[in-house]
């Protein structure tokens, strides 16, 4: 549900902002700010909550910030000042940045090692259903028009307290990281959080890793700075060409000479929704840096293809556009499982949250500079940054990434690895 409500707050505020831009006056740089207010929150969100639930623990923020959203999400509805609705629309993003950071490593350290991956993986797919389902909420909200006047806009943006609630519903009662609490209290307390929650057949991992230092510096440290930059980079690499082509859809298959810019807006959501199935069903199946690197790679080659060949009839651009968004949503499905893999207990909020706020840079880039790219050099060399971003995280991959995936890793019998 965390997932659902993060990904259908970014996801509304497009549409809503569609609706508001006469009834607030809004200009070109309101428009930007308020749109792009949630992803720079995220940033900062991401960085301060990785740091504070590796030294106070993972169950309070992991409520907290789901009732924060809700009341921000409330607030919304009553703003009338430009300037107000983009702080409001950075602190809500700064909740979603601590969520993510939470929730992904409060259910990496829950769940057992054996349906990890499925269970991390899912966590994009609920993130992409949110984002979508923000769309045609939004559109039905809006088919509401006459009857909500000038509040239109008001009652789409602020839909997402609904989603909020329901989170901090089901979030109520949920139990402490048993890693955490190995970690920071000892194996007792841990055991008997195990033993209530998962059952006495249940117990804790054998302790793999020496309990080392918090201290956020130790990401870079010579151990662990690969594992920081690969974190860091494919992460960005992957979502600046996502937000950037996703949000400014219509603009980009305008560019693009593809009729009926709505009717490709719903195939490349659909497609996205398909790539992320595809995604969980096989991430268990080939190594983490196979799946990186061929993912980058084919996305990659996909949009040089659609860049390159500037009259192609509309049935294979369409084609290609499906293709396109369906690899770059397999992609996706690393960037909830990769990064808790990367680092140990001590330091897993710290780099997710690290890795989560570099992302967030690629995400604001590709949505602040798009359109403004595309107006001052065309489509052609908009879309040759994406394409630029893509190989440079598959070649990162390929140079540093380590493998963490156990069915690939060259590990002696009983040998167990830093990173899990």
């Amino acid at each position: 549900m965390g997932q659902i409500c993060d990904g259908y707050i970014l996801g509304i505020v497009g549409i809503a902002l569609t609706y508001a831009t006469g009834v607030l006056g809004l200009n070109g740089f309101w428009m930007g700010l308020i749109g792009a207010g949630a992803l720079f929150g995220i940033l900062l969100g991401s960085l301060m909550g990785g740091i504070i639930i590796d030294r106070v623990g993972r169950r309070v923020a992991y409520t907290f910030v789901a009732a924060f959203s809700l009341i921000l999400s409330v607030v919304q509805f009553f703003i009338s000042d430009p300037a107000i609705l983009a702080a409001v629309r950075f602190l809500l993003g700064m909740c979603v940045g601590a969520d993510y950071t939470v929730g992904v490593a409060l259910l990496s350290e829950w769940t057992p090692e054996r349906i990890r991956t499925k269970m991390m993986s899912w966590l994009m797919a609920a993130w992409t259903f949110g984002y979508i389902i923000s769309y045609f909420a939004g559109l039905l909200i809006a088919s509401m028009g006459g009857d909500l006047g000038a509040n239109g806009w008001r009652w789409i943006i602020s839909s997402s307290a609904v989603l909020a609630l329901i989170t901090l519903i089901v979030r109520v009662g949920s139990p402490e990281s048993p890693s955490w609490t190995l970690a920071k209290r000892g194996s007792k307390e841990a055991l008997e959080l195990v033993h209530r929650y998962l059952g006495t057949n249940y117990g804790l991992p054998p302790e793999t890793e020496e309990k080392g230092s918090a201290s956020f510096a130790k990401l870079f440290s010579p151990e662990l700075w690969k594992n920081t930059l690969t974190s860091c980079t494919f992460f960005l690499c992957q979502v600046l060409p996502f937000f950037a082509i996703s949000i400014f859809l219509p603009v980009v298959v305008k560019g693009l000479n593809i009729a009926n810019p709505h009717a490709s807006g719903m195939l490349y959501n659909g497609f996205t929704m398909v790539g992320v199935i595809i995604g969980i069903l096989i991430a268990d199946m080939i190594s983490r840096r196979a799946f990186l690197m061929w993912t980058f790679y084919g996305a990659g080659a996909i949009l040089t293809v659609m860049t390159v060949w500037q009259n192609m009839p509309p049935t294979i651009a369409l084609v290609l556009l499906g293709a396109f968004s369906t690899v770059l949503a397999i992609s996706i499905v690393a960037e909830w499982l990769y990064p808790p893999e990367l680092f140990p207990t001590e330091l897993r909020g710290s780099g997710v949250g690290l890795t989560i706020a570099a992302s967030r840079i690629g995400a604001g880039m590709g949505t602040w500079m798009l359109p403004v790219v595309m107006e001052q050099y065309g489509v052609t060399v908009t879309l040759g940054c994406c394409i630029a971003t893509l190989f440079i995280g598959g070649v990162v991959c390929q140079i540093l990434a380590p493998e963490t995936s156990p069915k690939f890793m060259k590990v002696r019998p009983g040998t167990a690895t830093a990173s899990v």
